[in-house]
């Protein structure tokens, strides 16, 4: 069973390394913070249940151990306008019509959950997560992922509740738009 937790463990290791790096923008930094998070999973290897899958357990830890390193980094914060430089709304423009309604409705999604339930979904989900521009990435894995609230996030990142949300829904916007094509239009849910 300790040699199937390890190997676990090491073949999340490139996924948490991702978020990390994504989040604390510092690769010596992340690199640390993955090694943390893996050095705690092992020592608390005993508390895990298995009521959820170990990536899930693991992101957990990660999301406590990078909030921490935010918390105790002393760095500029990113500017607003390189927030605003990721995206802009009218980029979206195309997919509503004048009176605000969809242009073209999103796609039926069949099941979510049973969608959700599936690895080959999560790997889609996270090349569409890639194809986001950084910044607006990482405002949406600190909202999304780290479930950190609204005035952390602002406060991290010197932003305004207005552009947090218009990041937000940026991303959104565009995750929704890469998982259809990529998934839900793709005959990957079949």
């Amino acid at each position: 069973m300790a040699t199937d937790f390890l190997t676990e463990l090491q073949a999340q290791r490139g996924y948490l390394l991702r978020v990390a790096r994504l989040q604390l923008r510092d690769q010596a930094l992340a690199e640390d913070v993955v090694q943390d998070t893996l050095a705690a999973a092992l020592t608390a290897q005993a508390s895990f249940t298995g009521k959820s899958s170990v990536k899930t357990w693991l992101t957990g830890i990660l999301k406590h151990k990078i909030v921490d390193a935010i918390r105790r980094k002393q760095r500029e914060p990113i500017s607003a306008s390189a927030l605003d430089e990721d995206l802009n709304l009218e980029d979206f423009d195309g997919l509503f019509k004048d009176n605000g309604g969809w242009a073209a409705p999103p796609a039926d999604w069949g099941d979510p959950e049973q969608a959700l339930s599936r690895q080959q979904f999560f790997d889609i989900m996270e090349q569409c997560m890639e194809k986001l521009p950084p910044n607006t990435a990482r405002v949406f894995l600190m909202r999304e992922v780290m479930d950190l609230d609204s005035d952390e996030i602002c406060k991290e990142l010197s932003i305004t509740a207005n552009n947090l949300w218009v990041i937000l829904y940026r991303a959104r916007m565009s995750l929704r738009e890469c998982l259809e094509l990529h998934w839900f239009e793709g005959g990957a849910r079949a």
